[in-house]
């Protein structure tokens, strides 16, 4: 398997794209693994500290302490994969909820657009440090608001029923 983008060499391994796109990884003895799988250990508390490079069979075959530490292209490549799996929209506005009991529709702006979702129980709202908060949807995207002071005033009003 010959890889097609730059090579970038940290710590004896080398991250590159094949010709599909899929990440490789190189070890230090030269063998090749396609469709490696970053996986960061605390994606919302920690998200540049502790990454997990996986292989296809699910074993881990890299541990990065902290993604800041690679090379300049190794850290582009791993920060493009990790975008991808940690799809996780900024909720901006709240602006309609079908009714104050569970489960109810939502209706949002977010920094992806306008959408909705179906919130199943209270408990899939999630309190995380500083005042933010995680909204996971009846189909799993987890919804951020990173602040929730810093919503609008009739958005917080709908939000305060559920917390």
């Amino acid at each position: 398997m010959n890889a097609t983008s730059t090579i970038t060499p940290f710590e004896g391994f080398a991250l590159a794209r094949d010709g599909f796109g899929r990440l490789v990884l190189t070890d230090p003895h030269g063998e090749q693994h396609a469709g490696v799988t970053p996986v960061r250990a605390f994606p919302l508390s920690a998200p540049g500290e502790g990454v997990s490079l996986v292989g296809g069979d699910g074993r881990e075959l890299v541990w990065i302490d902290r993604a800041e530490q690679l090379p300049a292209p190794a850290r582009a490549l791993l920060e493009e994969e990790l975008a991808v799996r940690d799809f996780a929209p900024t909720l901006l506005k709240l602006h309609s909820v079908s009714s104050f009991g569970v489960p109810s529709t939502w209706t949002v702006s977010t920094d992806r657009g306008e959408t909705s979702f179906v919130l199943k129980a209270e408990e899939d709202i999630r309190r995380l440090e500083g005042g933010a908060l995680l909204i996971a949807s009846a189909h799993g995207v987890q919804f951020r608001i990173p602040d929730t002071k810093a919503l609008d005033r009739a958005s917080r009003k709908l939000l305060e029923r559920f917390l």
